[in-house]
């Protein structure tokens, strides 16, 4: 009896999580990854712009479902595993789209791709251990550079910069690539930050545990 109680809370407290607002924000982001792709999908100037706009605005949605969950007290363990996991989907599915329309080489999105299933493979069994890996500096400035990348590979046309003084004519294509492989740099950086953090974590669970039972 205790145990299907246990479990109708579960249930209750899982569906209460998946319709809080930071985790419907955060659902919002995985609906708008077929959106973006279509929108990228036409190769043209319009439907690579309002792309962006889609795209960006999903990414603002990653800093306000964080800040409402801590704000509103709604922080949950769904939130954690489904916030860097649909990041991650919106990143890796415009990436590999990118590859498909020839704008970016494919091994970079590759080291990009299995970096980040490595990492939320290792951060899954870490939380299931009772063990969280916060985000580190490296990953947060991967992220950010990532964002920025993406954002110029999908304008990806030339535009014309008017600082008043000076009109340069900008390929962003060649910027966000340039950003891209910077960011592959900080994916096998922070990479191996995750990795280090995990081994120090468990071996501290275990070291307390050893003490616990002797």
């Amino acid at each position: 009896m205790a145990l299907a109680s246990e479990k109708a809370a579960l249930r209750r407290s899982l569906r209460e999580d998946a319709v809080n607002l930071p985790n419907l924000l955060t659902f919002g982001r995985v609906a708008a990854i077929p959106v973006v792709l279509w929108l990228m999908w036409q190769s043209t100037r319009e439907g690579n712009f309002w792309a962006t706009i889609v795209y960006s605005l999903a990414a603002i949605t990653d800093f306000v479902d964080g800040f409402l969950a801590r704000r509103m007290g709604l922080t949950s363990l769904l939130g954690k595993y489904l916030d860097p996991l649909a990041d991650k989907l919106i990143v890796l599915a415009a990436l590999i789209m990118m590859v498909e329309l020839g704008h970016v080489p494919a091994w970079p999105v590759i080291v990009i791709a299995a970096r980040e299933l490595a990492i939320t493979a290792l951060r899954a069994v870490a939380m299931s251990e009772g063990v969280e890996i916060s985000a580190s500096r490296g990953g947060k400035d991967k992220t950010a550079v990532q964002m920025v990348a993406l954002v110029a590979l999908m304008l990806h046309d030339p535009y014309v910069l008017d600082f008043g003084f000076y009109s340069p004519l900008v390929d962003l294509n060649q910027v966000g690539l340039g950003l891209l492989y910077f960011s592959v740099l900080l994916t096998v950086v922070s990479g191996g930050e995750y990795i280090a953090v995990f081994s120090e974590a468990v071996a501290a669970k275990d070291k307390r545990l050893r003490g616990e039972g002797g």
